[in-house]
């Protein structure tokens, strides 16, 4: 559990109060939890202290690259004219712009250069991995991140930016799904790729939104760290590639190596976006264990905020008043599949907390699937050619099931300008 050396210099070594993680160990429901893991996993999910703590540390870590860049264009300037000078940058190259800001040279410059660690093969497989789950990825990584509204430096930014809730829910869901979409595509992350040129224009947004909570007073960075921090960005990392371990339970037989991938890839994805964390996990036991601090560090003290956050996911789905019959039918349909995999993938406990409804039969939906998803994956396995089709097909029905939902609009990644508190 080496890893990698840290990326970056720590910005200060403090822990937030929130994280718990060595007082919720001590309770007999955590050890539990290890004791059951241990036998389900055949190793110990728990980390070493020093990891532990270098984890809790990233709270406090943001991305002083872009952010220099942010202070120096975006607040100076606006955020229309930020985003107008990132665009023909990314279009043109940093030599097209006369006078071009230090700060913006030297954003272009990290991105440009590839870290030492980079292995293409393994990008490009971790890609083609993550695009053949489909739409049962967008399913599980929708669900998964409700998880993650118990805790306040998750729940906080969302509820305070207003960016998760009520009718933007869904609109800002389907951005994430063509951020994927465009990330994930074969050499989407090369010099001029359309996932790279994304991968940025999300960073940049990350960061006016950090800097503008930092300056909210009701953010408290005592108990919560900065937001958008590289901690929180590690654990999005792990959950698209560790956490798709989940989805062998729709019958998806993804081998350790192709796991190892996805953890490369998305460590490249993050890179780009400026999540670049003191430590990395260099395996898939680490990346599992790292999910297991997560889930046992949290306060779960984001209280109303959480709870309106969630059921504000499954209800996007549902249809909304002067929808036409067909698209009222379709979204009706809809709304009661998302639940059923909301409740396959979320645990019972957070299920009940954020008050979800009751899916009725609509839970077995994933588990009829199962046999399916597993007969197509053991033929996949073993026949190049269904491997080759299965790909295509699963990216196709990807990108329709974008565009039947996101219409003629485009994902714009554009910042919250006015927070709703």
């Amino acid at each position: 559990m080496e890893g990698d050396a840290f990326v970056r210099p720590a910005s200060v070594d403090r822990i937030p109060t929130e994280f718990q993680y060595w007082t919720n160990m001590k309770e007999a429901g955590a050890q539990k939890r290890r004791r059951r893991l241990r036998m389900l996993l055949g190793f110990d999910p728990v980390l070493p202290d020093e990891l532990v703590r270098t984890f809790a540390y990233s709270y406090y870590d943001a991305d002083p690259v872009a952010e220099a860049f942010v202070e120096d264009v975006y607040l100076a300037r606006g955020q229309a004219a930020g985003r107008a000078l990132v665009d023909r940058a990314l279009e043109c190259g940093v030599a097209s712009i006369e006078d071009a800001p230090a700060s913006l040279r030297a954003l272009f410059a990290e991105v440009e250069t590839e870290p030492a660690w980079l292995d293409w093969e393994k990008v490009e497989l971790g890609a083609r991995v993550w695009r053949r789950h489909g739409t049962h990825v967008f399913s599980f990584a929708g669900a998964a991140t409700l998880e993650g509204y118990h805790e306040c430096s998750v729940a906080k930014p969302l509820a305070f930016t207003g960016a998760y809730a009520g009718e933007s829910a869904h609109r800002r869901f389907l951005e994430t799904v063509a951020f994927w979409i465009d990330v994930s595509e074969p050499g989407g992350l090369r010099p001029g790729g359309t996932g790279r040129k994304t991968a940025l224009r999300v960073r940049l947004m990350h960061v006016f939104v950090r800097k503008r909570l930092l300056r909210h007073p009701a953010w408290d960075l005592d108990a919560w760290g900065v937001p958008i921090s590289q901690a929180d960005g590690l654990v999005t990392l792990m959950a698209g590639s560790v956490g798709l371990v989940a989805l062998k339970k729709l019958g998806y037989r993804t081998s350790r190596e192709e796991i190892e991938a996805l953890m490369h890839f998305w460590r490249y994805v993050g890179h780009l976006m400026g999540m670049q964390p003191r430590w990395y996990p260099p395996t898939y036991e680490d990346g599992l264990r790292l999910l297991f601090t997560t889930l046992e560090k949290g306060a779960k003290k984001a209280g109303e905020d959480g709870v309106v956050l969630a059921r504000s996911y499954v209800r996007s789905y549902a249809p909304r008043e002067g929808d036409p019959p067909l698209v009222a039918l379709r979204k009706r349909l809809e709304y009661h599949i998302e639940l059923g995999y909301t409740h396959f993938f979320v645990s019972s406990a957070s299920f009940r907390a954020f008050g979800l409804p009751d899916p009725g039969l609509w839970r077995f939906h994933p588990y009829a699937q199962a046999p399916l998803v597993f007969a197509l994956e053991t033929a996949r396995k073993h026949v190049g050619r269904i491997d080759d089709w299965a790909e295509r097909f699963a990216r196709r029905r990807a990108q329709q099931w974008l565009d039947a939902h996101l219409g003629p609009r485009r994902a714009e990644y554009k910042a919250v300008e006015t927070f709703t508190r």
